[in-house]
């Protein structure tokens, strides 16, 4: 059921492109129409009328005639036969070759890998349509021979495109958990790894097929296809050439459908392999007709003060709010923590402050002022301050950095980018960044690709190249998630270490309370895509006001080590929407699964966090006070 809706789903993507739509209905109504030609067509292909030749488009032949009298629309239909049946032997040849050898090439790997790209190799230096000719001079008019040959010729370039995405796939994590789940290599080839190649397939499947169409319609013009009198769109364009001086529309219904027919595989193909990505990359989630969008308030004024002063941002991502309201500021030499669980919104936050909002996000509302240049919608000032003036560390440092490049070459690139000079003062500044992130041979590693690196190496290069445009701001998200506790605690002392030396301010995005402790001076908890408390990091730890934040900190693993039952809050998360924006008491409303009217109410009393006070939930304002 779960496959068959996904195949729905993505049927619906489809039909909203309305080229897909166009070039669908066209190929279905021209295989219909070659089909059922004999329903059709008022004359045989081969029928004449000596009194009727070259005649223009009427009633009899809506189409015109040829120089033999013989019905235009008659011969186009039935000639479409034998193109698309060239298109189904050689696509059906070049697949079944293709898939097969591209997956075992870059799954089985070893002497079979280099057996097939030797002979792949091997093929690509042959001359394909002087072997199709070869053939058909063997075979004379011997079409079915001759698509199977180019099937054949065309798959190794199939094979070396599967291959190399094979190869890449095949490394995945969820390969391996299929491997250890027990999984044999048809059934990890069948459920795991084609249908990533799905798209890339379809792809080289249509413009392997409009190849076919025009090649088929070359023998055909050459006299090397459907041997006269018998239609062929080919031979329909070498009659109307020859007597394109006496009657020029015969080219028309001889050359359009051919062109039109090409044009539409080639929009299928890129209809589908959009949609295709489209369901890998964008979200699952869909805004519900039922649900109300979040009320958006204007943005409050900005600290003038502040390096970065985020006012009351937030963002949708295909169509969901997923951060709402957020708000915090960010001062010259500052580190700020953002904390909170996996989905919460952090790293959602992050990227939109530098425009670069995953899938079909965008912000819905609020500012984003950086040294005084608000960031939202102006994609020119953006593209000043990324790198220059607020740089980004990844929680995946492989992702920042190009494999097929050196690690000195990326990072001269960035110095080059942001500080004009000659490949010299790039190279000596390459040297400096490395030595600066603690490198211990900064001209070896700047010779090495990003594979032959260690995790913890390959992160300290990435906060390499985030430092190339000596950014006033670096937003590190997660940093050490992928690492070891050793190299951990290693980055973040030289995280320390670089934002004493250069002044930097740094916003640390983490899950990790000891993080925080260690590097921050303010923290900022979300949940739920909201800012539930703001607080200094001492004041945080010692007094915390909402229960959230209280049962993040005393959620310790250490304490599950011990014997001691980990806490929860009680309740579930409310849907997005159901609470007014910015509302701090959303986690434990009684009314979460109700549409709540009731404006939250400003706390009188002077307290260390903003916070407030809401009617539904006033037992939490009195746990905040006994506190």
């Amino acid at each position: 059921m779960t496959d068959l809706t996904t195949r729905l789903s993505a049927l619906r993507r489809l039909a909203r492109r309305p080229a897909a739509v166009i070039a669908v209905g066209w190929l279905a109504l021209l295989t219909l129409a070659t089909t059922g030609a004999a329903l059709l067509a008022s004359y045989g292909p081969l029928d004449q009328d000596l009194n009727r030749v070259l005649a223009g488009p009427s009633g009899a032949h809506p189409l015109g005639t040829d120089t033999l009298g013989r019905d235009l629309l008659s011969r186009l239909l039935f000639g479409g036969r034998s193109t698309l049946l060239a298109v189904a032997e050689a696509l059906a040849v070049f697949l079944v070759i293709g898939i097969g050898l591209g997956l075992a090439s870059g799954y089985l790997g070893g002497w079979l890998d280099w057996l097939i790209t030797r002979t792949a190799d091997l093929m690509f230096a042959l001359p394909g349509i002087i072997i199709v000719l070869v053939v058909l001079s063997v075979f004379p008019g011997n079409l079915h021979a001759a698509m199977v040959t180019f099937g054949i010729l065309g798959s190794p370039g199939l094979v070396r495109i599967l291959r190399a995405q094979t190869l890449g796939i095949r490394e995945e994590l969820y390969v391996a958990a299929a491997k250890v789940a027990g999984l044999s290599r048809s059934q990890i080839l069948r459920r795991h790894v084609l249908p990533r190649l799905a798209s890339t397939v379809i792809v080289q499947a249509a413009l392997f097929a409009a190849i076919v169409v025009t090649i088929q319609a070359g023998l055909g013009f050459l006299g090397l296809g459907a041997q006269p009198p018998n239609p062929s769109w080919g031979g329909l364009v070498a009659d109307a050439s020859q007597a394109i001086d006496r009657d020029p529309w015969m080219l028309v219904p001889a050359g359009v459908p051919l062109v039109i027919t090409v044009i539409a595989l080639g929009l299928l193909g890129d209809a589908i392999r959009d949609t295709a990505v489209e369901n890998w990359s964008i979200p699952k989630t869909a805004p519900s007709s039922h649900r109300p969008p979040a009320p958006q308030r204007q943005a409050d004024a900005p600290d003038d003060e502040a390096l970065l002063s985020v006012r009351n941002l937030s963002i949708s991502i295909g169509g969901v709010p997923v951060v709402q309201d957020v708000s915090f500021d960010v001062h010259a030499g500052e580190t700020l923590g953002v904390v909170g669980e996996s989905g919460c919104g952090k790293s959602v936050t992050s990227l939109g402050i530098l425009g670069l909002i995953p899938g079909s996000g965008r912000i819905t509302g609020g500012r984003v002022v950086f040294d005084g240049t608000d960031l939202v919608d102006m994609p020119a000032a953006l593209a000043r301050v990324r790198g220059a003036g607020i740089a980004y560390v990844s929680q995946e440092p492989m992702v920042a950095l190009d494999p097929t490049f050196t690690v000195g070459r990326q990072l001269a690139e960035a110095v080059r980018t942001h500080r004009r000079g000659t490949r010299r003062a790039a190279r000596d500044r390459v040297l400096e960044l490395l030595a600066m992130v603690n490198i211990p041979d900064p001209a070896g590693v700047a010779r090495r690709y990003p594979h032959q690196l260690s995790g913890g190496m390959a992160q300290r290069v990435a906060i390499a190249l985030a430092l190339a445009g000596e950014p006033k701001l670096l937003i590190a998200d997660e940093p050490t998630t992928a690492l070891d506790v050793t190299v951990q605690a290693e980055i973040l002392a030289l995280l320390r270490t670089l934002q004493d030396r250069t002044g930097m301010a740094v916003v640390i995005v983490t899950h990790d309370w000891g993080v925080v402790a260690d590097l921050c001076h303010r923290a900022v908890v979300m949940y739920a895509g909201q800012v539930v408390e703001h607080a200094d990091v001492e004041r945080l730890f010692t007094l915390p006001l909402h229960p959230y934040t209280a049962g993040l900190l005393a959620a310790n693993p250490h304490r599950a080590a011990s014997g001691q039952a980990l806490p929860t809050i009680p309740g579930s998360v409310p849907p997005p929407g159901h609470w007014p924006a910015g509302c701090r008491f959303a986690a434990r409303c009684p009314r979460a699964d109700e549409r709540c009217t009731a404006a939250p109410v400003p706390l009188t009393e002077p307290t260390p966090a903003r916070i407030t006070r809401c009617v539904h939930t006033e037992q939490l304002l009195l746990e905040a006070e006994r506190r």
